[in-house]
């Protein structure tokens, strides 16, 4: 029997129903792709995962200088803040808590800002090596337990301005 469009003003009407669902579909879609942007900074990093969200504030380790002094000697560090690690390009990520005084916990992200590695509560002035894995190209460090307190688990996205145009979570 086959399809056969439907003409006269039963036809018009179902046109136009047609119409109106596409174009709530298309803002629907529109309105959650811009609800998943946030506005970024420099000084600031925000974590979105089925928890919900928070914003930390960061220092920037983009230099090797100071990729290397990291969190190193640092005594306290507020509750929201944390050292944002961001490397040129996706590296095997590995990290030790030599002179750290403070228990951290380690995130580490792909390229697009999706959390893949998560260790929690690594022990201050600890040198065993902490394997973030291959393909890593933003670390965020904050304060030990942090993670578990937010409900933040792998798969969570970050976003920043340094992750740019490719990021899962993109900036305004």
């Amino acid at each position: 029997m086959g399809f056969r469009p439907v003409r006269g003003r039963l036809g018009r009407a179902v046109g136009r129903a047609i119409l109106a669902a596409t174009l709530a579909t298309t803002a629907v879609t529109a309105a959650a792709t811009a609800a998943w942007a946030v506005d970024c900074d420099e000084g600031r990093v925000t974590l979105r995962g089925d928890w919900g969200q928070a914003k930390f504030t960061v220092e920037l380790a983009d230099e090797p200088a100071e990729r290397s002094q990291g969190l190193m000697n640092v005594p306290e560090m507020p509750m929201l803040a944390g050292m944002l690690f961001v490397y040129e390009e996706p590296t095997h990520a590995t990290f030790w808590m030599r002179n750290t005084l403070i228990p951290l916990d380690m995130l580490f992200f792909d390229p697009e800002g999706r959390l893949v590695t998560l260790h929690e509560n690594a022990v201050p002035m600890d040198e065993t090596v902490i394997d973030g894995g291959t393909g890593i190209q933003y670390v965020l460090e904050i304060n030990g337990g942090m993670a578990a307190r937010l409900g933040i688990a792998e798969g969570d996205l970050m976003a920043h301005p340094a992750l740019g145009e490719g990021a899962a979570l993109a900036c305004d």
